[in-house]
């Protein structure tokens, strides 16, 4: 198994791939243009993802919170920031009062990636989105459900055991985090499994968050296994069944990823 934390290289090249391989044909099957437009990657963390679509030539802006991630990105988009292709921010979007004049120009394509279900208060967070998209603008998700066997985010802990044991972040929260102790987790790592289980977002409560604040659903993909699994387990991506996947609570325990495009009704 890999561990996608400690070669933040090698793991920019693989979220590269996965998009490539799998998110920009999702996209184009539902008729979204992927190339001479504007991409926004919120949390683009190593900016892979964003990578991906610059070398379609589209022109990327990449928004990391984190200072370490974002000079991570920086970096390995440095000759396309220098050819002005890109460009990465260190800032809070709900920092950025006037996009249009932060950016320049609004975006055509707004990218989520592995991060929605680290922000609280989704309904707040889809609306803003609003304020960043050009007319006929799509928003693009990709997180795994809560409920699904690693949806508590278990890989970023140290514990071997705890990275490959599923569904442990269903315990109640006390005896959670008290098995993270245990286990010799660091405070840093505690707390952001806690933010993770407090968020819980699952497919029912997106699909919600998203029609409530005046969007409409473009398209959907449930996978059984994740595409990014081939890198970290060794495993081929499999989509989840059509049977399957209209079952609400079975889908939430066995979507390993959701996929799911919206925009402006």
């Amino acid at each position: 198994m890999f561990d996608f934390h400690s070669d933040k290289k090698r793991y920019f090249g693989i979220q590269k791939s996965v998009t490539e391989e799998d998110v920009i044909p999702f996209l184009e099957s539902y008729g979204i243009k992927c190339t001479e437009v504007r991409v926004l990657e919120i949390g683009c963390a190593e900016a892979g993802v964003l990578k991906a679509f610059i070398d379609r030539g589209n022109i990327g802006v990449g928004v990391e919170l984190s200072p370490s991630r974002f000079k991570d990105a920086c970096r390995f988009l440095a000759d396309d920031i220098a050819d002005g292709k890109a460009r990465i921010v260190n800032r809070n979007i709900y920092d950025i009062e006037d996009p249009a004049k932060e950016f320049g120009e609004l975006f055509d394509l707004i990218i989520l990636k592995d991060v929605i279900e680290h922000i609280p208060d989704q309904k707040k967070f889809i609306t803003r989105l609003s304020d960043f998209m050009a007319q006929g603008g799509v928003v693009f998700f990709a997180y795994p459900p809560w409920w699904m066997p690693f949806g508590g985010h278990q890989q970023i802990c140290k514990s071997k055991v705890l990275r490959s044991l599923p569904w442990f972040h269903l315990l109640p929260g006390g005896l959670y985090k008290t098995l993270l102790r245990l286990f010799g987790e660091s405070q840093a790592t505690i707390t952001e499994l806690m933010e993770v289980k407090s968020t819980g977002i699952n497919t029912g409560k997106m699909l919600s968050a998203i029609r409530t604040t005046g969007y409409r659903i473009l398209g959907q993909k449930y996978w059984l296994i994740n595409p990014i699994y081939r890198y970290k387990f060794g495993i081929k991506k499999r989509e989840l069944s059509p049977v399957l996947s209209s079952l609400p609570g079975i889908k939430n325990l066995f979507t390993t990823a959701h996929y799911i495009i919206f925009a402006r009704k």
